[in-house]
């Protein structure tokens, strides 16, 4: 079973640690435009305030099987609105993929987040693999954001 635990913002420093060479070796980061933008204060400071924001508060979080952390997330569930989780990140560290362990972290942030008033999930992804996995879980695409970056998005499952 993989439950999750919630990063508290006085310890973000060690989530943003992992993130951006996260970002790097799974290659969704290229440029070093992009490396300084996460790495920078703008970009962290506006998710440090949406944290501590009492509605649409932002999320981080890890996922964690037999007490060790497997991966991480990141999302924002839109409760003043209409339901929608917009997943910034979701990772399996790599040492734990395959095995079917990115669903399992799938349906545990899905079970957390319908807690929090999830209705339907939305992502944005370039990636070819992750492109077929979000679209495995039951993600179908939905356009394009302000980035030009696909969007897809999934219903909340009945369970």
């Amino acid at each position: 079973m993989i439950s999750i635990q919630e990063i508290p913002v006085e310890q973000i420093d060690e989530f943003w640690d992992i993130h951006l060479p996260y970002l790097i070796d799974d290659g969704i980061v290229e440029d070093e435009e992009d490396r300084e933008y996460f790495a920078g204060e703008e970009y962290r400071g506006v998710i440090r305030a949406h944290m501590l924001r009492e509605v649409d508060r932002h999320h981080m979080v890890y996922f964690v099987r037999d007490g060790e952390r497997i991966g991480a997330a990141q999302f924002n569930t839109y409760q003043s609105e209409d339901g929608k989780c917009f997943i910034l990140d979701f990772w399996v560290f790599p040492p734990y993929r395959g095995h079917g362990t990115g669903h399992l972290c799938f349906e545990a942030l899905e079970r957390y987040t319908k807690a929090d008033g999830a209705k339907y999930y939305e992502i944005n992804s370039t990636k070819e693999a992750s492109v077929r996995f979000w679209k495995s879980l039951g993600f179908v695409e939905n356009g394009k954001d302000e980035y030009d970056m696909p969007l897809f998005i999934k219903s909340a499952s009945k369970k």
